[in-house]
């Protein structure tokens, strides 16, 4: 029997900001190691820059990531912008675990078929996608990213989790943390 894998359309409208949401493998919460999250941050700043998106808002959960991206070049391609940040942050982290924790790297390497053994950091798939085309829904998304760690409980104030762009909000772009990606905020020419 072979297992069917949802699929995910990618909607490349020139424009449109970019809700996107994917997740560590299993939902194990992989997330957790402060020096894999600024690790994850660097690949996020690279791929933005060298793409040419905005990071308007995101959230690094424990066992997924929320970003609202904003790109400013067509054609987009959200699903090469994905491959661009996990990608080299998953090669990175499976040199780490080589060297550190063979029994994470053991949980983490799967035999997909009986010739082909992989490993997975990342759930497998292009994880959720919505395009976002107004005002309303954008900064409903951005509320949405930023109550995440309130939701679960691990914060009473979206502004107290630091994995989130919700501090850089709250200060209207005054206090930007060097640990965390840079943050371009709302595109305001998206909203004239």
């Amino acid at each position: 029997m072979t297992q069917k894998h949802k699929q995910v359309r990618h909607y490349h409208e020139p424009g449109d900001l970019h809700e996107l949401t994917f997740s560590c493998y299993q939902q194990l919460a992989l997330l957790t190691n402060d020096n894999w999250r600024h690790l994850l941050f660097r690949s996020i700043d690279r791929a933005v820059e060298r793409q040419r998106y905005r990071l308007v808002a995101f959230v690094l959960m424990p066992e997924h990531v929320h970003l609202l991206v904003f790109p400013t070049t067509t054609p987009v391609e959200i699903d090469n912008f994905l491959k661009a940040i996990k990608q080299p942050f998953s090669v990175r982290i499976k040199s780490i675990l080589l060297a550190t924790q063979k029994d994470l790297l053991q949980r983490l390497t799967i035999r997909e078929r009986p010739d082909k053994v992989v490993f997975r950091f990342w759930q497998e798939g292009p994880g959720y996608d919505r395009n976002l085309s107004s005002e309303r829904a954008v900064r409903a998304s951005v509320d949405y990213i930023h109550l995440n760690p309130v939701r679960r409980g691990l914060v009473v104030r979206a502004s107290d989790w630091k994995w989130s762009s919700a501090r850089w909000y709250e200060s209207e772009g005054r206090n930007a943390d060097p640990d965390l990606p840079r943050i371009h905020g709302l595109p305001w020419e998206f909203f004239t």
